[in-house]
């Protein structure tokens, strides 16, 4: 699966590149981003702002990552819409994931802490 990657100060912006992040697609997604984490970047802001869709298997894939990163970084979420939105609401992985409305919002806390 195709992700784009882009810096910002020490912040790897992992942005995937389809609409919909279901099973078809999840395990090369964390597979991609498992790459990013063991090339030594640790502080990650997955920008969903292209993602329409995700099930329970790329919920499955981000609690995965963040448990990689075993509390030796940051994986902050932006840019969902409401659909998204309200899943992590329904599921409380809002309570587990720092989620920005935007990415630029994402990048100043995250920056400026």
């Amino acid at each position: 699966m195709n992700v784009e990657t882009t810096k910002n100060n020490n912040i790897t912006i992992v942005t995937p590149v389809v609409r919909r992040l279901d099973a078809s697609v999840s395990q090369k997604f964390k597979e991609s981003v498992q790459e990013i984490i063991r090339g030594g970047e640790t502080e990650l802001l997955i920008d969903f702002s292209r993602v329409d869709f995700i099930d329970s298997s790329s919920l499955g894939a981000l609690v995965s990552l963040l448990k990689m990163l075993n509390g030796k970084g940051t994986l902050a979420l932006s840019g969902m819409n409401a659909n998204l939105q309200n899943l992590f609401k329904l599921t409380r992985m809002d309570r587990i994931f720092m989620t920005f409305p935007t990415q630029d919002e994402a990048l100043t806390k995250l920056n400026n802490r």
